[in-house]
């Protein structure tokens, strides 16, 4: 059985989606797209998916016969129409992260899947299809280094462009470690910290670079996160976990070592896409199969409501200085 999956957005991300789904990966095809450039959509369809409708809106997207799922690529202020459109329509649907811009908008689309009867919505939180990731999920579960006590961990990228300002440090880069990260640990976080640092010379008005997030987890694992997104050197992810028994970190991107010009070292990747670039087609892969077989088996409705409240926590605690509660609704038993 194919897949026929209809693309909200078709900009730089949605582009990237339709060719894996339509060329790449197994039992899947793009049989309509629509983007709010319908030149824009009309040209990826032409040259992704030649033959896919292309739909003058996203409604009109859902509602066709020929699309059986739904993946929303669109800007961010969309994703709550589109998702909760789908839920209406009985169609899973694939959401790029944010799964909404508000908590509050996140709690609705909850509560529509709940009504709904079934689990329809996953949001693309791609760092737990990983391979370095999912290799360190594997060693804390087994119980190799004992229970997790810190994480030490760093986003760092080489720059940002001109429009990156005001808390997108938080909200479009160190939302992938809010939900990774809790992933990792099997544990919900109750309090947020954020510490500035010496602002550097690289970063450009309106914004405050480099910085610490300290998380703390219902458990009491401490998890401190550098967030430093001009850092000029390159793409830099890194995290340690501290065990009871031992320590383990996450793998560095395979490169080869080299000696030149008297310097022995390895290649720095300098584009996130790259560095996550495989993790894209597991992820969409494990979509299109487990929506074959009726099942929601990545991150839920319910994770990107639980990453938009500690988002909003974090936030604040930039804004304020203080230590700020992370509190969320009651998991719905839905969602276990």
């Amino acid at each position: 059985m194919t897949l026929r999956i209809g693309v909200i957005g078709t900009g730089a991300i949605g582009q990237e989606h339709i060719a894996r789904l339509h060329g790449k990966l197994v039992g899947s095809t793009v049989t309509a797209v629509n983007d709010i450039n319908p030149e824009g959509a009309r040209a990826a369809a032409e040259k992704l998916c030649p033959g896919a409708s292309v739909h003058e809106s996203g409604q009109a997207l859902i509602d066709d016969p020929n699309v059986d799922a739904v993946v929303v690529a669109s800007w961010g202020p969309s994703h709550e129409e589109f998702v909760l459109a789908a839920i209406a329509a009985g169609k899973p649907v694939f959401c790029e992260k944010p799964l909404a811009t508000t908590a509050e908008a996140c709690q609705r689309i909850v509560e529509a899947e709940i009504a709904g009867g079934r689990p329809l919505v996953q949001v693309g939180f791609m760092r737990r299809y990983d391979a370095g990731y999912r290799m360190l999920k594997e060693i804390v579960a087994s119980g190799q280094i004992g229970e997790p006590l810190l994480l030490h961990c760093a986003h760092r990228n080489p720059s940002v462009p001109a429009h990156y300002v005001g808390d997108m440090g938080i909200t479009d880069t160190f939302i992938h470690e809010i939900d990774v990260l809790r992933w990792l640990v099997n544990d919900d976080y109750v309090s947020a910290q954020v510490i500035q640092g010496k602002r550097s010379r690289h970063a450009l008005n309106g914004l405050d670079d480099p910085y610490i997030v300290v998380l703390k987890t219902k458990s009491g694992v401490v998890i401190d996160t550098e967030i430093f997104v001009n850092c000029q050197f390159g793409y830099d992810i890194q995290c340690q976990i501290v065990g009871e028994d031992g320590t383990a970190n996450l793998p560095e991107p395979a490169t080869v070592p080299m000696r030149k010009n008297q310097i022995a070292g390895q290649a720095i990747m300098m584009d996130w896409k790259l560095r996550f670039i495989d993790s894209y087609d597991v992820e969409f892969q494990d979509w299109v199969n487990a929506t074959l077989a009726g099942r929601v088996d990545g991150p839920t409705a319910w994770d990107g409501y639980f990453a938009a409240v500690t988002s909003d926590a974090c936030v604040e605690a930039k804004r304020t200085g203080q230590i700020v509660p992370i509190e969320t609704r009651a998991k719905p038993a839905f969602y276990n």
